[in-house]
C-alpha cells in the first residue's frame, strides 16, 4: 500500500480546519470587522510573500467589490530594508504569513502601526513576532502543516480574511457562504481531474489563466506547479494572456483556466475557446467553454467563495501528479517551510 503525503492529507483536512474557524474564530472576526468599520479606512496596504501574497490578491478583489475600498501591496523591503516612514493614518495594513516570523513581513507590520495603520495580521502562530505587533491578529486555525507546500493555511488564511470583509460590510448572503463551506471543500477534495494530468504528461511548460478573485488561484496553481512538480508555469489574467504570451502557445500547450460564478466567468471561458482555437489543449472550470473542455468543478453558493473550492479541487491534482512524477511535495528541492527573508 502506497503512503499518502503530508500534503494529501493536510488537503483533506482543509474541510475540518475551516469548521474550527468558523467555530472558534467568530468572537476574533468579529472585533476586527467591528474595528474596520469604525475607522472607515480609505485603502488597505496589504503585506505577504509567496502563498500568503496570493491571498493578499483574493483578499483584493474582494474588498474592493464588496466595500469599494482599494486595496494596494506594499513591498516589505520599504520597512526592512529601507525603514521608510508611509502616510498609513487614514488606511487598514494587512499583513498575511502562516508562520508569522519572517522578519520582513514583521518590520512592515510594525512600521505600519508606528505609521498610523490599523494594523491586522493573519496567522497560524498567535504567539509569533507578526501577532504580537499587530494590534489586531486573528488566528486561522489551521492547525499543523507539515508539507513544505502550504495548502491549509493558504485556504483557512482566505477563508479567515473573507470572512472579515463579510462581516465588516454584514453581507448576509456571504456569510451564509461562508459558513456552508467545510461540505462543499470535502466535496472539492474529491476531485483531482485526471484529464488534466493526462494532458500535461511530459510537458514542461504550462499557463495558468483566471480573471477577478479568481486570479489569485490562478497565481496560487501556477506557484504549486513551480513548488511540487518543477514544472514551468505561468500566471495571466485572461485579459492579458492574449496581449503578448499566447505568443508560445503551440499544438498541445496545456492551459488550465480558473473561473467563478461571477461577472468575469463569460470572458474568461472566451478567451478560454481563442486559446484552445491555437492549438492549446484547455481545461476551464465553467461549462461556457465550447473549443476548451469544461472539467468537474463544485460551484458554492457565492462568486467569492468559488474560488476557494476551485483550489483546494487543484490541490488535489497537483498532489496526485507531483506523485505520478516521482517528485515529493512534502519537500520540494530548495525549499523550507518557512523563508525568513530581510
Amino acid at each position: 500500500m502506497i503512503q499518502s503525503t503530508k500534503m494529501r492529507r493536510e488537503i483533506d483536512e482543509i474541510p475540518e480546519a475551516i469548521d474550527r474557524l468558523l467555530t472558534q474564530g467568530a468572537a476574533g472576526i468579529a472585533g476586527v470587522a467591528n474595528a474596520a468599520r469604525s475607522q472607515d479606512p480609505a485603502f488597505i496596504m496589504t503585506v505577504a510573500r509567496g502563498s500568503s501574497d496570493h491571498v493578499c490578491t483574493y483578499m483584493k478583489y474582494a474588498s474592493e467589490l464588496l466595500l469599494g475600498v482599494p486595496v494596494a501591496s506594499v513591498g516589505p523591503s520599504v520597512a526592512s530594508v529601507y525603514d521608510v516612514p508611509l502616510k498609513l493614518n487614514k488606511g487598514l495594513s494587512l499583513a498575511v504569513s502562516q508562520s508569522g516570523q519572517s522578519p520582513d513581513i514583521v518590520a512592515m507590520a510594525r512600521n505600519a502601526k508606528r505609521d498610523g495603520s490599523l494594523t491586522v495580521a493573519l496567522t497560524n502562530d498567535m504567539a509569533s513576532p507578526l501577532a504580537k505587533v499587530s494590534a489586531h491578529p486573528i488566528d486561522i486555525q489551521a492547525g499543523p502543516e507539515l508539507s513544505v507546500a502550504a495548502t491549509k493555511t493558504f485556504v483557512t488564511s482566505a477563508v479567515a480574511g473573507l470572512w472579515m470583509l463579510a462581516e465588516w460590510d454584514r453581507n448576509k448572503e456571504l456569510l451564509e457562504a461562508i459558513h456552508a463551506l467545510p461540505d462543499q471543500l470535502a466535496a472539492a477534495a474529491r476531485i483531482n481531474w485526471p484529464e488534466v494530468r493526462e494532458a500535461i504528461g511530459a510537458q514542461q511548460s504550462l499557463f495558468t489563466l483566471g480573471r477577478g478573485p479568481v486570479l489569485a488561484m490562478s497565481n496560487e496553481a501556477a506557484l504549486k506547479f513551480k513548488e511540487t512538480c518543477q514544472l514551468h508555469a505561468e500566471s495571466y489574467s485572461s485579459a492579458e494572456v492574449l496581449h503578448g504570451p499566447v505568443s508560445i502557445v503551440g499544438e498541445q500547450f496545456p492551459v488550465l483556466g480558473f473561473a467563478a460564478a461571477d461577472a468575469a466567468e463569460g470572458a474568461l471561458a472566451d478567451v478560454a475557446d481563442q486559446v484552445a482555437d491555437k492549438g492549446a489543449r484547455v481545461f476551464a472550470t465553467t461549462p461556457m467553454v465550447q473549443g476548451a473542455t469544461c472539467i468537474e468543478h463544485i460551484r458554492t453558493k457565492h462568486g467569492l467563495t468559488d474560488p476557494l473550492s476551485l483550489i483546494v479541487s487543484f490541490y488535489s491534482m497537483v498532489e496526485a501528479f507531483a506523485t505520478s512524477r516521482g517528485v515529493d511535495p512534502d519537500a520540494p528541492r530548495h525549499l523550507k517551510k518557512v523563508t525568513e527573508t530581510v
